[in-house]
């Protein structure tokens, strides 16, 4: 039997579109996303996905000066690659949005490559007690709302982080999105292998099933052609979060959980840590009988430039 390629688990530790209200377990605080961040690589992470959040009510921020402390606390404590979001929180500009790049210069950064609707309201009606008031309202505004990454957003995005030498990790909601990566690879704004994460589950994207997976899939190599792009899978919610992670890993691909995209490690029985996703993942892949990526061979597989080359 040939060998199978190890499997890279990426943990994306809080998030955007999660509130408060809906868990008391999601980390907000610099320490408290670098204790998480270190419990996930001890896990068996070996990439943590970053959004940084206001200490004093959890709501997203793009402060520099909360991302330094973050990402130098998780270096701190781990190995594990850092990748740092691009995508943001709601109601921030392009600007905010990119400006982590040129100043922390990360190994990898999310780039999300279309303009969607991106909604959460329907929330509003199953939470009982709002911890502050922000997430009402960022909820209901969701149903107005849509996530821009035009062609002009994408072309400064990409070109930034080709000066400072991160690697995208793009984001793929849908077809459209892969139409766009063979654009921007076309017109020379990416490189070959590009390394694709598939979305699915968010409202206003594609559904979180394993069709769906499956045609992404093999629309990118209809697309790119085979060997030239590796993947992963983000399924939104439980249980489609491990389902998916489960379909990803007889396919040969690779798999994120985290907080981010779900809070519920069993039906109706909240993760108290991103740790318990990861561990559930990890006896997954197991069963599979696939070999887990160390953080340096995350580093290998996706072509990063290493952690010391970074600016934090």
């Amino acid at each position: 039997m040939a060998s199978r390629p190890k499997t890279i688990i990426t943990c994306a530790l809080t998030g955007s579109a999660v509130a408060p209200c809906q868990t008391p377990y999601l980390p907000i605080t610099p320490d408290q996303l670098a204790d998480e961040a270190y419990r996930a690589y001890k896990a068996g992470a070996a990439v943590v996905h970053v959004h940084v959040r206001k200490p004093e009510d959890g709501s997203s921020t793009s402060d520099l000066k909360i991302w330094r402390e973050t990402l130098t606390k998780i270096k701190e404590k781990c190995n594990v690659v850092i990748c740092p979001t691009t995508g943001g929180g709601f109601g921030m500009t392009a600007e905010q949005r990119i400006a982590v790049v040129p100043e922390f210069e990360p190994e990898m950064c999310s780039l999300d490559v279309e303009s969607m609707n991106f909604a959460v309201f329907p929330l509003v009606e199953k939470i009982k007690e709002f911890k502050y008031p922000w997430e009402k309202f960022v909820m209901e505004a969701s149903k107005d709302f849509v996530f821009k990454n035009t062609f002009a957003d994408l072309e400064v995005f990409s070109s930034t982080m080709k000066k400072h030498n991160v690697k995208p990790e793009v984001e793929v909601y849908g077809t459209n999105g892969i139409a766009n990566t063979g654009f921007m690879l076309r017109a020379g704004q990416l490189g070959l292998p590009v390394h694709i994460q598939y979305v699915l589950g968010v409202l206003g994207g594609s559904m979180a099933t394993p069709y769906e997976l499956m045609h992404l899939q093999t629309e990118t190599q209809r697309w790119l052609g085979a060997g030239n792009f590796t993947w992963s899978v983000i399924g939104v919610g439980y249980p489609a979060e491990f389902h998916l992670g489960a379909v990803a890993m007889a396919m040969g691909g690779h798999v994120r959980v985290g907080l981010e995209d779900n809070i519920y490690v069993k039906h109706n029985v909240l993760a108290k840590s991103n740790a318990e996703l990861v561990e559930k993942i990890v006896k997954i892949a197991e069963l599979f009988e696939r070999e887990l990526a160390t953080p340096d061979d995350a580093r290998q597989i996706l072509g990063l430039k290493g952690g010391d080359k970074v600016k934090f």
